[in-house]
């Protein structure tokens, strides 16, 4: 697996620049779109929660500001691990001329969604940071912990996305099956409210959800300035090192009757 990323590595990421570049061709903006997005979203969850519901943060205060960042930085992980899994099934089925080559090395194209995914995620960490840094001041160095808390998830959504691009060739359901299921994840994960908020009998269940942990610990680096707990990321990177192995396993065993059906 790790073999056969490093040695695409080049044709990766040149495959994720035409990704990304070409998602705003055309476009008036063009690539500023990215930035744009996440800026527009944050003001407008702002408003809706902070607002409308007046919604606050347990364990902050009533500023809405704080209550933004707090959920922004939430939704930065949501959103990088909802892009992979929602472009995972049509990764392949769109991309049939690629499959009848045979030296073109297909367990790159779910790595490819990965980067651009990754791309976006760092334009919104970036902008997190401008509103922090305007509000609050510089923020603390404990921020440089943010590439190994996304470490398990980067390691995670590759594995699914191996697992659900191999199914979305033999399964044409599986984009409204994925759809349905990122739309309930986004609300059964402490994105708009914290893990404590829940009766403690249910606190166990939402702890399975592989997200939760790395949206905890994203708060806890970025917001809170506490440092990582070790034991429970290296739990969290394990089980996502081998959901990546059986992923890769499973999209290398079933490649061999894609061109059959597609």
């Amino acid at each position: 697996m790790a073999a056969s990323l490093y040695r695409n590595r080049h044709l990766i990421l040149a495959l994720v620049q035409r990704e990304v570049l070409g998602r705003y061709q055309g476009s008036i903006l063009g690539v500023a779109w990215s930035l744009a997005n996440p800026v527009f979203m944050l003001a407008v969850y702002t408003f809706v929660f902070s607002t409308i519901f007046k919604a606050r943060w347990s364990t902050g205060g009533d500023s809405k500001t704080e209550f933004a960042l707090i959920l922004f930085a939430g939704l930065i992980v949501f959103n990088l691990f909802s892009e992979c899994i929602s472009r995972a099934p049509g990764i392949i089925v769109g991309n049939t001329n690629y499959v009848k080559k045979v030296v073109f090395p297909l367990e790159i194209l779910p790595a490819v969604s990965l980067g651009a995914a990754l791309f976006h995620a760092l334009v919104s960490l970036v902008v997190w940071l401008m509103a922090y840094i305007i509000f609050f001041g510089a923020p603390d160095l404990k921020i440089m912990w943010a590439p190994i808390v996304l470490l398990p998830l980067i390691l995670f959504s590759l594995g699914a996305s191996w697992l659900l691009a191999s199914c979305g060739v033999f399964l044409r359901d599986m984009p409204q099956i994925v759809a349905m299921f990122t739309g309930v994840l986004m609300f059964m994960s402490p994105i708009f409210y914290p893990v404590s908020a829940l009766p403690a009998q249910f606190q166990p269940i939402l702890k399975l959800n592989p997200l939760t942990p790395v949206i905890e610990q994203m708060r806890d680096i970025l917001y809170w300035h506490k440092n990582i707990v070790a034991a429970e990321w290296a739990m969290n990177f394990f089980i996502s090192l081998t959901v990546a192995w059986i992923g890769f396993i499973w999209f290398q065993r079933t490649r061999k009757g894609f061109a059959d059906v597609l």
